[in-house]
């Protein structure tokens, strides 16, 4: 059997919503991918997944990384048991596919990525929006000069709150506003802008009662001196959009992050020549992202490494960049 036709084996550690509903669809839809095992803490719960999607069930994750038939993991715990699993399962000899974000510092995404290259390992950070042609699209755009030079990109990524309970509230499993959907529009920005993104500034705005971010907002400047504006929230109404802003005209894209497989993105352009709508083909980024991990573990593709590190860093600084403008740690403060 070809490199091309060979089956990766992956084991799933933990049974979240994400991997339910848009993960593990796209491990049976993609090409060359098998589903070895479902491990979850709830015994009931591995064997209805694994009725559903198929794999052997397991009650404990490190019974899973043993297993002889998983050669690859897939990783949607909550973000901060991310660092934990991820080396556990490289240190196991796995390749690795992590939920965004890697972990919950760039100190430990720096340290994961080394191991893994040093372990000759793939690891992956699964924004899966990055395997969607319509930024490429946009990318060409910027680059045929269609809207003169680009002076400033702004994306949001808002969602709506969740129920009291939910992982997003609770700070020790990596929680908060800025670490969930915070890091969209900022690794938006690195695909359009590379690495050389610096944080000017930055405001969060805390929830007291469980102790997390809910909203924020950063300020960035490309090397070039693009000013990028990024917003986020977990209690806002729904947005998923970027927009450029040039000196000729505008692009403006909606639904940027989490378009469904069927949906067909909707390019707005404004130009001295007048307002342009351009409509692209569907295109499902979640089997696209399992194919692309499928493609690193054989050797025919590969991570941008510098770029999943530069992204914990970006995060930090964030953060960082908040904690200035209050003792409290966050920019302003709403219970």
């Amino acid at each position: 059997m070809s490199g091309n036709e060979r089956q990766v084996r992956v084991g799933v550690l933990g049974c979240a919503d994400i991997a339910v509903r848009r993960v593990l669809p796209a491990f049976v839809a993609a090409e060359g991918v098998s589903v070895s095992g479902i491990a979850s803490r709830d015994p009931r719960r591995a064997r209805e997944v694994v009725g559903r999607f198929g794999g052997e069930p397991f009650d404990d994750y490190g019974e899973l990384l043993e297993s002889p038939s998983v050669e690859a993991v897939y990783i949607p715990l909550p973000s901060g048991l991310h660092a934990e699993w991820v080396e556990r399962a490289l240190l196991a000899g796995k390749h690795v596919l992590a939920e965004k974000p890697l972990t919950t510092s760039g100190a430990e995404t720096a340290r994961l990525m080394r191991l893994a290259d040093s372990q000759g390992l793939a690891l992956g950070e699964n924004f899966m929006f990055l395997r969607h042609s319509q930024h490429a699209t946009v990318l060409g755009m910027l680059r045929d000069n269609v809207i003169g030079t680009v002076h400033l990109f702004s994306s949001c990524f808002s969602v709506p709150a969740r129920p009291p309970g939910d992982v997003r509230h609770d700070p020790e499993l990596g929680g908060g506003a800025l670490l969930d959907v915070g890091g969209y529009p900022i690794r938006a920005a690195q695909y359009f802008f590379g690495e050389g993104l610096e944080v000017r500034g930055a405001v969060l705005r805390e929830d007291t009662t469980y102790g997390v971010d809910t909203g924020g907002a950063a300020l960035l400047e490309t090397e070039g001196g693009v000013s990028v504006h990024a917003s986020f929230g977990l209690d806002h109404a729904y947005r998923s959009h970027y927009e450029f802003t040039g000196s000729t005209g505008r692009i403006s894209l909606e639904n940027a992050f989490t378009p469904s497989g069927d949906h067909a993105p909707v390019l707005n352009i404004s130009s001295r020549e007048g307002t342009e709508t351009r409509t692209l083909s569907p295109q499902d980024q979640y089997v696209r992202s399992v194919e692309h991990f499928r493609n690193v573990v054989l050797g025919n593709a590969s991570y941008e490494r510098s770029r999943i590190i530069r992204q914990g860093e970006l995060v930090d600084a964030v953060r960082a960049a908040a904690s200035r403008k209050s003792p409290s740690g966050v920019g302003t403060s709403a219970g």
